[in-house]
């Protein structure tokens, strides 16, 4: 029998992060959900089909016009020019934040404040000894040890992993955290959050 390799899936209609499926749950019901450095909308699909309200940020107009047919698609260079994503002067929030494969170290506050009070933050991206696997292979690109945990110790962190994953084969550090409400008096997070 030949030897056959599985049919590629068109750019976008892969399956979502699993990192992203294992906490997606956590999203309230009809919540709304940015997906920054959004490709072709793997994410924002799968939040579009849970009910949720998307938002998809991504710099290919290509990529964004797929992204359309499930919410609101925003073209920007987020690394070049002004954050798009403004009300006034503060920076408009969403219940949930996305962030899969994608490392702009100066958007670190700005991923931190699109997070509204008691909203969830889900990031996962390439990590130290990536560049012994393959590409992103630029520390630039690369997150060093634990280097969420620092970035977002202000946040609640439910999850964290880092570590070496195959299929394929990558070096990845991922967070799952949520934003503390400084309006809560009890300091006790959402009771969909609980575990």
């Amino acid at each position: 029998m030949p030897n056959r390799t599985p049919p590629t899936l068109p750019h976008g209609s892969e399956l979502p992060s699993s990192w992203v499926r294992r906490w997606s749950h956590l999203v309230a019901p009809g919540s709304t959900v940015l997906d920054i450095a959004c490709g072709s909308g793997r994410h924002v699909r799968w939040f579009a089909e849970q009910g949720h309200v998307v938002t998809g940020i991504d710099r290919s107009p290509a990529a964004i016009e797929a992204v359309r047919c499930f919410g609101e698609g925003i073209v920007a260079n987020i690394e070049n020019h002004p954050w798009p994503l403004m009300n006034g002067s503060q920076v408009r929030q969403f219940q949930a934040v996305i962030v899969t494969n994608y490392l702009w170290r100066p958007l670190f506050g700005i991923i931190e404040q699109s997070v509204a009070p008691a909203g969830l933050l889900i990031y996962e991206t390439f990590a130290d000894g990536n560049e012994s696997i393959g590409k992103p292979s630029n520390p630039d690109f690369l997150l060093r040890p634990a280097e969420l945990l620092a970035v977002f110790k202000n946040m609640h962190v439910i999850g964290f992993e880092q570590g070496f994953l195959e299929k394929p084969d990558r070096c990845v550090q991922r967070i799952v955290a949520v934003q503390r409400d400084l309006e809560a008096t009890d300091g006790q997070l959402p009771k969909h959050y609980l575990l």
